[in-house]
């Protein structure tokens, strides 16, 4: 009985998930992303604390996939400039300490990682925002206004903070 229940849950939150990405700017796919390695970090670190290796395992690994082949996919190395350019470097960064924090049962780097992609996440919200004023191009692809926002970035002096300290 519960776990019919527990499905239709699920189904639900799949509908919801797919319809919000459908529906969402490239600012907020980039938020969305954010929020997804996030909630794979605490995960993970929930998992070391159980002793769960396989669950520990499989929440790295959406983590690292998320770094890698969601928001490092989406630079755009030759608009962004040496923003983009920072950012792959932290994105490598961030890729190699949870590769290592797997191996090495070490929550304390998964939380390292984890507090950079808040503060991450919390610029590109503060962009989302004022992007409502100074709409994106409705021709853009998803690499040139990553290029572009993440020059906008750059501008504010976040991005380049971070990117220079987790390098």
């Amino acid at each position: 009985m519960f776990g019919m229940k527990k499905l239709g849950v699920n189904a639900y939150a799949s509908v919801g998930l797919e319809t919000g990405v459908v529906d969402a700017s490239p600012l907020k796919l980039i938020v969305m992303l954010y929020d997804g390695a996030i909630s794979a970090c605490i995960h993970a670190q929930q998992a070391m604390a159980q002793h769960d290796i396989a669950k520990k395992g499989e929440y790295l690994t959406q983590a690292v996939t998320i770094v890698d082949s969601g928001l490092r996919a989406c630079l755009d190395k030759r608009a962004g400039g040496n923003i983009a350019q920072n950012l792959d470097q932290l994105y490598q960064y961030m890729t190699r300490t949870l590769m290592e924090a797997s191996v090495r049962q070490d929550a304390k780097k998964v939380q390292e990682i984890q507090h950079l992609l808040m503060e991450l996440k919390s610029a590109w919200e503060t962009l989302e925002k004022s992007a409502m004023a100074r709409p994106v191009q409705a021709d853009m692809s998803l690499g040139q206004m990553v290029a572009q926002k993440t020059n906008e970035l750059q501008q504010m002096g976040q991005v380049n903070r971070l990117a220079t300290a987790g390098a």
